[in-house]
């Protein structure tokens, strides 16, 4: 589950996703070292790396990390997720789903690395950044960001044909011809 608000953008991702989703029980979670934690549900760690305790926007936070916008979980959320009352904030909390699993010694913590790219876009300003980010990133690199089509078609789900005929009803946009592109590469 992703929460929709969120981007990720980091090299190693696909490989990263592909074994949380290859846990068969418990969940795996994100965490992400941030300046403002107070903003966010926080992990916290022993010595050895263990979680430790997991706080909603705690007013004294126990360490620098965010868990992120995005999760796996095992069919046990199902349950977990009905038994869910609302915080004081009047709200369903995701990371009492998370403290559950914990509570069960069933939760996994991956930290991003500091290379990582998380944006949050709840806030108009943090939208704007990440806008700002993307369109750095596809200047600069001249590849686009999160493009199904060009996934799909190195991933070998689509062949060059079909990539072309996606590619024609969009020439005008440029998306379209980026994804032509693609073909002479």
């Amino acid at each position: 589950m992703i929460l929709g608000d969120n981007i990720f953008y980091a090299e190693g991702m696909s490989s990263l996703l592909r074994t949380a989703a290859q846990q068969t029980e418990g969940a795996t979670v994100f965490g992400y070292s941030v300046s403002n934690p107070k903003d966010y549900g926080v992990v916290q760690f022993d010595a050895d790396g263990a979680v430790v305790s997991l706080e909603e926007k705690p007013q004294k936070p126990k360490s620098r990390y965010a868990v992120t916008g995005l999760y796996f979980y095992d069919n046990q959320v199902v349950e977990i997720a009905r038994q869910l009352k609302p915080s004081p904030r009047g709200e369903l909390e995701i990371t009492d789903v998370n403290k559950a699993y914990l509570a069960k010694q069933q939760l996994k913590v991956e930290l991003f690395s500091r290379g990582t790219a998380w944006l949050d876009t709840g806030q108009q300003q943090s939208l704007l950044d990440a806008a700002n980010f993307v369109r750095i990133v596809e200047e600069r690199q001249g590849q686009k960001i999160a493009c199904p089509e060009e996934i799909a078609y190195r991933l070998g789900y689509i062949n060059a044909g079909e990539l072309a005929a996606l590619a024609q009803p969009l020439l005008k946009s440029g998306y379209g011809e980026y994804l032509l592109g693609l073909l002479d590469q």
